[in-house]
């Protein structure tokens, strides 16, 4: 991260910060990625979600550090990795960037857990890269029709303006802190899980230059990330779907996605929403630290 950029309002204990250059060739195409590195052991993945970053995890990070040496990402243009001008934030090209950071660390025997577009992207990668994944934990995939629109109507408001032509990109650059707030608290079964000093730091994000584009375009790749789903057959490590009770996807959703993935263990977690690393950290924690 240069010099001059924004830092970080929140520090997570005992992780440290690091980048990935873009490969050879390939700087203006692809940016710098930052992640968080914590802990000691095998290497566990974890990946965010739509308009968030790897402080995402920060109740999380801390309960697996004795057990892994745990990696949190920030999605390609997202959090504090580089804005590209121009760059494609569809399913595709987000995978790719999950891909560079284990392939750039030569990770191996990865477990990969994603929450909402992070948990398709656990899914595609690994996939992808069948040698170096050992297991996933797709926590409330994002990959059925209507997304985060489903959380409440203001949700729906807001990104159907942010979508929309001519005035779209206008209105992702306006975010009113108390927009923002009701927006994810929309994806908690707990609304008192959602710290104040959190939104700070997507505020703080979100005034990046260019991130008004980065988080349309990412509202905008929604279907691309429906149609990954076609990728989930391939997936060759054991996958444990998780779900919370009151997550925006259906009953019918998460049976479409047991049926692509019919050795797929499935846990339900009791009253919590979408975004489950926030309000329910110790369920995850207790699922990845119990699991061979």
């Amino acid at each position: 991260m240069p010099s001059h950029e924004i830092r970080p309002t929140i520090h997570i204990q005992g992780a440290t910060s690091h980048t990935i250059a873009p490969r050879t060739g390939l700087a203006g195409r692809e940016g710098t990625l930052r992640y968080l590195k914590a802990g000691a052991g095998a290497p566990l993945v974890l990946l965010h979600t739509v308009r968030t970053q790897a402080e995402h995890f920060r109740l999380l990070v801390p309960l697996l550090a004795d057990r892994y040496t745990v990696y949190a990402l920030d999605l390609p243009g997202m959090g504090y990795s580089e804005i590209v001008p121009g760059a494609s934030y569809d399913e595709p090209a987000m995978r790719a960037g999950v891909e560079r950071l284990l392939t750039e660390l030569d990770l191996h025997d990865v477990t990969l857990v994603g929450e909402s577009m992070g948990a398709v992207l656990a899914l595609t990668a690994a996939a992808d890269l069948p040698e170096r994944v050992r297991r996933v934990v797709a926590v409330n995939a994002y990959d059925f029709s209507g997304g985060i629109a489903r959380s409440s109507l203001l949700a729906r408001l807001v990104v159907g303006g942010v979508l929309a032509p001519g005035v779209g990109p206008v209105i992702a650059g306006v975010e009113p802190r108390p927009a923002l707030r009701k927006i994810l608290q929309g994806g908690l079964g707990d609304k008192s899980a959602l710290r104040e000093d959190y939104v700070d730091e997507l505020l703080q994000v979100g005034g990046r230059p260019g991130y008004p584009a980065v988080a349309r375009a990412v509202y905008q790749a929604l279907p691309s990330l429906i149609a990954a789903r076609s990728r989930y057959p391939e997936i060759k490590a054991p996958v444990h779907l998780v779900y919370g009770e009151k997550d925006w996807s259906r009953p019918s959703d998460r049976e479409a996605d047991r049926r692509l993935l019919p050795a797929a263990d499935f846990t339900q977690v009791a009253g919590a929403g979408h975004f489950i690393a926030l309000e329910r950290p110790d369920v995850l924690a207790d699922l990845l630290n119990t699991v061979a």
